[in-house]
């Protein structure tokens, strides 16, 4: 088994409200000088520089996870992680084909750029990203494990977003492999404050905005990187291993 320190949650200058840091060479350059070797990049319903991260990730031995951060009909944000570029992109015609057409405005939600491997400039994302696709959770997740992906709710603990604030429940009928808790909360306490969460494998991550937000707590003991021994790991089965750090 290999030991994976991992960050789920990692926007780029493509995510509105991210910061001009968020560029390919800076985001490798931070992971690997705080020891992560596991990342996935979840820009706001786009997807679109996952592959300049993954080129400016190589050799390096970093693995770079092609995601999205969803934001469903129930205006809940979910992570949808995938193994290859062309699943994210299956994926992504599927929400391009839920948003709705709405032009960014730049001057109240920011920039949202896509750029090469060195973090140069390529064009902007004229369509908004901040806004829900009319994608119910449950669409989400059937959406995606049928590419094969992994399908999280995402901070389930904050009150924007959040699936336990905007829902008031987790539903359970649909299987969930984990929950993410924000930053904010302690893991140790997670469950005493959200009783609903019991029975679920927590990971946490920073939702990176910014390169001083990266965590790096969730460690995982696979064979590779990838979804299946992901789903693995967090249901501690064949040996697989996934617990988070405290301290």
């Amino acid at each position: 088994m290999r030991k994976f320190r991992a960050e789920f949650h990692i926007h780029t200058v493509l995510s509105p409200c991210a910061d001009v840091e968020m560029i390919p060479p800076l985001i490798v350059q931070e992971a690997l000088e705080r020891g992560i070797n596991l990342i996935a990049i979840t820009d706001h319903n786009a997807s679109a520089n996952v592959a300049a991260v993954q080129t400016a990730a190589a050799g390096t031995g970093l693995a770079v996870l092609p995601g999205m951060e969803l934001q469903t009909r129930e205006e809940v944000h979910v992570l949808c992680l995938f193994d290859t570029l062309d699943q994210i992109f299956s994926w992504q015609q599927t929400v391009d084909a839920r948003l709705p057409s709405l032009e960014n405005q730049p001057e109240h939600f920011g920039e949202q750029f896509v750029v090469d491997e060195t973090g140069d400039f390529i064009r902007h994302e004229p369509r908004l990203l901040l806004t829900s696709a009319i994608i119910s959770l449950e669409e989400a997740f059937d959406g995606v494990s049928r590419l094969g992906g992994l399908c999280i709710p995402a901070h389930v603990d904050r009150r924007a977003n959040g699936l336990i604030a905007n829902l008031g429940f987790i539903p359970t009928d649909i299987p969930f492999p984990a929950m993410e808790i924000s930053r904010h909360l302690q893991s140790a306490t997670a469950t005493q404050k959200f009783p609903q969460l019991r029975g679920y494998p927590l990971i946490q991550s920073g939702d990176v905005h910014r390169l001083s937000e990266f965590l790096g707590v969730n460690e995982l003991f696979i064979e590779e990187p990838c979804i299946e021994e992901i789903y693995l790991a967090l249901a501690n089965q064949k040996s697989r291993q996934f617990h988070l750090r405290t301290g």
